[in-house]
């Protein structure tokens, strides 16, 4: 009897495809696509505009081994399952992978997994639907609408700016509200105002407090030190006493459960993670994480969402793990249910774990760092939004001299409620914490026991954080929860932007092409046409537009801006001003400024062609060389692995992978150092005469290969290497060629090494002058 055929189901990634694997059983075959098979062409724009914008997609090169595997694999199973993530983006792989793989209509699944738990694996997998053409088609349209202004807008920059320039529909947005910030705070200017604070004591009673001064009876702002001159004047030798005495309790309810901007925010504040990085390890978390005797299991549902919806079931779960872990008191008896925004797709619940019972600390050894951090500020976020509120004994007391009121104010926590596990970070400053009040009565007599007046000034609005700006775009509507973080990364990497202590500041390049943006494409660069855009893509998922009627509408105006464009810039270069530094030229006394290379920034002299002085950017780092006490410098390997040395360089000959921090020993008073790496590191000390040493083999390094060590060319250099640094993929697939073969491949090197110690790249270059098709290849491995 033949064996039936089994149903074939594809997800994007290998560690999704274990995770599924393992509920669905032996009648299910799981394997990932890694990805996007298909997209539109890299080298040319590949939309046809003049008929009807359609894309030219092709699969994507590298990717004809796992295509053919895919094939063969549908072709036979019984069923597809088309299994990617539940949005835009996955649905619209799930379109690609039909078409590509030549699957028939009656063999194609569509499924969802808003979390990978068993349960709604299981679930989901009985209850398929056909792929939603609505949603390709929103994807489509954001998708072309993209390549349009950026493979249109971008050359227009590389001729009038800078070459390798880009611009994007929704990066150029985000770059003008860094810049617009940059601008408010440059108009800025300043105002005075002043504070008066008064320190009172009881009548024979021991207890005083400070009140701050309020008004003469009503709200009065000191705007100069004549006024609060005139306030002491008035108050001198006079009586004081309590006004009144108000007495009542406050309560703070919990933030609602993650949403995507939320999170990314809450883990910038907290966890000092980038949008970036804290979606790839949300990710990880989705997919699933190996958990000891359990395998692979998914720990949180979808992270792109904008939805505060949660299912009947989780708050369930959520109200009897807070009453078996807090008590009854914590929890108020019934579940807290929030509303989402009005502009919400409301596609997806919030983020949550997948399982409540899988506390942290049960999963914290099978978790990375991040991954553990991560979860357990998810884990909390949820418990404490459904516990309840924090209630607070609130005093106030006003002191009254002749007209003018003092005031005084203290809170105390009555009842921590969900205080207890989890409280929201905060981007502003956070208020200073006031001393308790005595137990005071209205008519009570008060004497005068000293006073406090400060000189302030009204500060500018706060750079940007990367969290307050993911938050400002999801106020204004620019981009989407899959968005933000993609967004911001690549404002940095494009140098529009600039990270400074954590706050964003735009570069004089991305002043510049903010400049030419708004004289030129005035729509593009319109925060509120943007959020327009946003809206109709959502009304093409909805099914209420169609996605080619968006696109034309949008490149009427947008081509016209363009000819416009060209027109007006046909004879001009717009010049990025030179970003000037303290640094001395040694040769004409000129103050060098930034320049860019082929190889990254370094400083020149301003007074090109007559002076040609250059030199590299050199990052001082806290701390004192170990060996003789001069400065201890950042610098590159050829690979560009950062390494520290000593300023005097081969005349002391110290240098380290590790890094230099400004804490000194308390045992023997040197310097003492950390793992390189993300995150927090514990300092250790680096000299061995010193008890309190660490020895290399313990500082958590792999061993470092001999030929990095004479490439940085530093005798003194450490065996061990930074783990963060990860090696490209050419050499990855020689060194596990070379683990294959090894009596074959390290006499060869020995060989040529004794021929040739110096000449590493002749001997390259030789030997792919000998072997095309090798070069071919190591050029196929390197695309992937």
């Amino acid at each position: 009897m033949p064996k039936a055929k089994t149903s074939l189901v594809i997800v994007e990634s290998p560690s999704k495809a274990k995770t599924i694997g393992k509920y669905l059983g032996p009648d299910y075959l799981v394997k990932a696509s890694m990805g996007h098979l298909r997209d539109l062409p890299k080298s040319t724009m590949g939309v046809d505009i003049e008929h009807g914008f359609e894309p030219e997609y092709e699969p994507l090169k590298g990717k004809e081994d796992i295509i053919e595997e895919l094939r063969k694999a549908a072709d036979k199973s019984s069923s597809v399952f088309l299994a990617t993530d539940p949005d835009r983006e996955g649905e619209a792989i799930s379109w690609h992978l039909k078409y590509l793989l030549n699957i028939p209509d009656d063999k194609t699944q569509r499924v969802t997994f808003n979390e990978i738990t068993k349960d709604v694996v299981q679930k989901s997998i009985r209850q398929p639907r056909a792929i939603d053409q609505d949603l390709v088609d929103a994807q489509q349209a954001r998708r072309v609408l993209d390549r349009i202004v950026g493979y249109q807008l971008s050359p227009l920059l590389w001729k009038k700016v800078r070459k390798g320039l880009s611009a994007g529909r929704v990066q150029s947005v985000a770059t003008r509200l860094v810049v617009d910030r940059e601008n408010e705070i440059r108009a800025f200017v300043p105002q005075e105002y002043w504070s008066l604070d008064v320190r009172l004591e009881r009548v024979g009673r021991p207890g005083g407090f400070t009140a701050h001064y309020y008004g003469d009876p009503k709200k009065k702002d000191l705007t100069c030190e004549q006024d609060v001159q005139k306030v002491l004047s008035e108050i001198d030798g006079r009586p004081f006493s309590v006004q009144s005495v108000k007495k009542s309790d406050k309560k703070k309810n919990p933030a609602p459960p993650f949403i995507t901007s939320t999170l990314q925010q809450e883990a910038s504040r907290k966890l000092n993670m980038t949008p970036k990085r804290t979606m790839m390890i949300a990710q990880q978390l989705y997919e699933g994480v190996e958990l000891t005797g359990e395998g692979s299991v998914g720990l949180i549902t979808y992270m792109r969402t904008d939805s505060l919806r949660i299912s009947e079931e989780a708050l369930a779960a959520a109200g009897e793990v807070i009453v078996s872990r807090y008590g009854k008191s914590y929890y108020g008896g019934a579940p807290r249910r929030y509303k989402p925004k009005s502009t919400a797709q409301d596609a997806h619940e919030a983020i949550r774990p997948s399982n409540i019972s899988l506390y942290p600390e049960l999963v914290e050894k099978d978790l990375t760092k991040e991954q553990f951090r991560l979860y357990k500020l998810i884990w909390s976020r949820f418990i404490a939004s459904q516990m309840e509120n924090a209630v607070y004994d609130v005093t106030a007391i006003e002191a009254a001299c002749q007209n003018h009121i003092f005031r005084a104010t203290h809170q105390s926590l009555r009842f921590a409620g969900f205080t207890a596990i989890y409280e929201e970070g905060r981007d502003d400053e956070q208020d200073e914490i006031e001393s308790p009040l005595p137990d005071l009565e209205t008519g009570e007599p008060l004497t005068l026991a000293g006073t406090d007046r400060q000189q302030h000034f009204t500060q500018p609005p706060a750079r940007y954080t990367e969290a307050t700006l993911v938050r400002a775009m999801e106020e204004k509507g620019v981009g989407r929860p899959s968005t933000y973080a993609t967004i911001v990364s690549t404002i940095q990497d494009r140098e529009y932007v600039v990270k400074t202590d954590k706050r964003l500041a735009p570069t004089p390049l991305g002043e510049v092409v903010n400049g030419l943006m708004m004289d030129r494409f005035p729509n593009i660069i319109n925060v509120e046409f943007t959020a327009g855009m946003e809206k109709q893509l959502d009304q093409v998922e909805e099914g209420r537009r169609n996605w080619k009627t968006v696109l034309s509408d949008f490149y009427g105006g947008f081509h016209q801006e363009m000819l416009d464009a060209e027109e007006a810039l046909k004879d001009t270069r717009l010049k990025v001003p030179d970003e000037v530094t303290d640094e001395i030229c040694e040769l004409c006394g000129r103050h060098m400024v930034v320049k860019t290379g082929r190889f990254g920034k370094f400083l020149a002299c301003p007074g090109y062609p007559e002076c040609k002085n250059t030199k590299p950017i050199v990052e001082r780092m806290p701390g004192r060389c170990p060996k003789c006490g001069s400065t201890i410098l950042k610098r590159k390997s050829k690979r560009g692995y950062a390494y520290y040395a000593c300023e005097r360089g081969a005349e002391c000959g110290f240098m380290t992978w590790d890094v230099p921090t400004a804490n000194d020993c308390p045992v023997c008073g040197q310097t003492m150092f950390k793992k390189s790496g993300r995150g927090q590191m514990k300092p250790f000390c680096i000299n061995p005469e010193c008890s309190n040493f660490l020895p290399e083999d313990k500082r958590g390094y792999r061993r470092k290969p001999a030929a990095e060590n004479a490439e940085v060319g530093k005798p003194a250099e450490p065996a061990g290497e930074p783990e963060d640094k990860k090696p490209a993929a050419k050499k990855s697939a020689a060194k596990k060629t070379a683990e294959k073969r090894p009596a074959a491949k390290k006499p060869a090197v020995k060989k040529t090494a004794a021929k040739k110690p110096a000449a590493k790249k002749p001997a390259a270059r030789k030997s792919a002058a000998k072997k095309p098709a090798a070069r071919k290849t190591a050029a196929k491995k390197e695309a992937e």
